[in-house]
């Protein structure tokens, strides 16, 4: 089975909320809609689980138009951020409940109750009613029930957003043997990139209702086509900073010169914005082949392993996530310092130019745009 959205738009009240987005989903394949609040995530379930009609463009279920088809006649489940669970009933039923509607026999009901509680780890609170669980036991039911539908398309819109961080890392752990296990098509909306490298697969990184980028996770969140989508994979945000090349040297926004070695050495001469991840962004002195930065620290958030130190540089702020208990006190000036060969630069459109581990010349740069533009043409 595919799920296919071709050139779809989606308005509300007369504002695109969806603009011309194609995807293609295939069977077994887990597809992360990854970005912040309002960037569209929801609405492209909604047309995918057809509860809203695109106002352009066609929705394809194995190449047949379903555009506008009653989400009934679709073999689609939905888990939804909030915990929707029958109290009055106990977990086994609210799981048995699609099944009941469905007119299964009572021995395949059973059978595939238990086999979707096992997976999901239910087995003991089958007996139980949804109250009587805690939050990460309600939202594995609510899983649970959506799994032994058999549906061929599994919508995931945030699951675990309501969970404490104890209950959202255990089932993050469980979910990607979970998709694995069920062989149908999921789609898992989230606005975490940690979550999105968590569950791998492919990633879609939207942004107003665009689709910026999609394909596989490891190579999205490497390979950022745009300084946006490098924007959207990145928690803490990005640091930037602008740089000049010319004549073997770059010259920083802010006065710091250096000279063009690592990553730099390819770029032509011209203006360049280069982003850096708070991991890529160290606290040293006198490191050869770095560039360094006297910052100002404002804050420093201790979490255990590691502590993100926020930084005041030339009226930018810059997070550093550094190994370790560091406690810099609010004022502290320190070096904050670049690797040259660890950075991802972007030209004047903003368009990704260099990367760690993969360096693009001005041609390879360009093949590499049409190649893209050709994916998403055909998708």
């Amino acid at each position: 089975m595919s799920v296919t959205l071709e050139h779809v738009t989606r308005t509300v009240d007369g504002m695109a909320t969806i603009r011309d987005v194609s995807l293609t989903l295939e069977r077994g394949t887990l597809s992360v809609l990854l970005g912040p609040t309002l960037s569209g995530k929801t609405s492209i379930m909604r047309l995918l689980a057809g509860l809203d009609k695109p106002a352009t463009g066609r929705v394809l279920v194995d190449g047949n138009d379903v555009t506008g088809a009653d989400v009934r006649r679709r073999s689609v489940a939905m888990v939804y951020q909030q915990f929707i669970n029958y109290p009055s009933l106990t977990v086994y039923e609210n799981i048995a409940s699609p099944l009941r509607v469905q007119g299964r026999p009572r021995e395949e009901i059973d059978r595939r109750v238990q086999e979707a509680a096992k997976l999901l780890r239910l087995e003991p609170y089958l007996k139980r009613t949804p109250l009587q669980l805690s939050g990460g036991q309600q939202q594995r039911t609510a899983i649970a029930r959506a799994l032994v539908k058999g549906a061929d398309l599994v919508l995931l819109d945030e699951p675990l957003a309501n969970l404490d961080y104890k209950l959202r890392e255990e089932l993050r752990a469980e979910l990607p043997r979970i998709f694995e296990a069920s062989g149908s098509i999921f789609v898992y909306a989230t606005t975490e990139p940690s979550e999105a490298l968590l569950l791998g697969g492919n990633t879609v990184c939207m942004w107003e209702g665009q689709v910026l980028q999609a394909g596989d996770t490891s190579r999205v969140y490497r390979q950022p086509d745009t300084l946006r989508v490098a924007q959207v994979f990145s928690d803490p945000p990005l640091n930037i900073v602008g740089i000049e090349k010319k004549n073997g040297s770059v010259q920083y926004a802010g006065g710091i010169q250096a000279p063009a070695t690592g990553l730099y050495a390819q770029l032509a001469d011209g203006p360049y914005r280069v982003g850096f991840r708070a991991h890529q962004l160290e606290v040293a002195n006198g490191v050869a082949g770095r560039h360094a930065f006297h910052a100002t620290v404002t804050v420093t958030e201790i979490t255990g392993s590691e502590s993100f130190v926020h930084l005041n540089r030339d009226a930018s702020n810059w997070v550093a996530v550094l190994p370790g208990v560091h406690e810099y006190e609010p004022g502290h000036v320190l070096d904050a310092v670049l690797d040259p060969d660890n950075v991802f630069v972007f030209d004047a459109a903003d368009r990704l130019v260099a990367a760690p581990g993969k360096a693009f010349s001005s041609e390879g740069h360009r093949a590499s745009r049409e190649e893209n533009a050709a994916k998403r043409s055909s998708a």
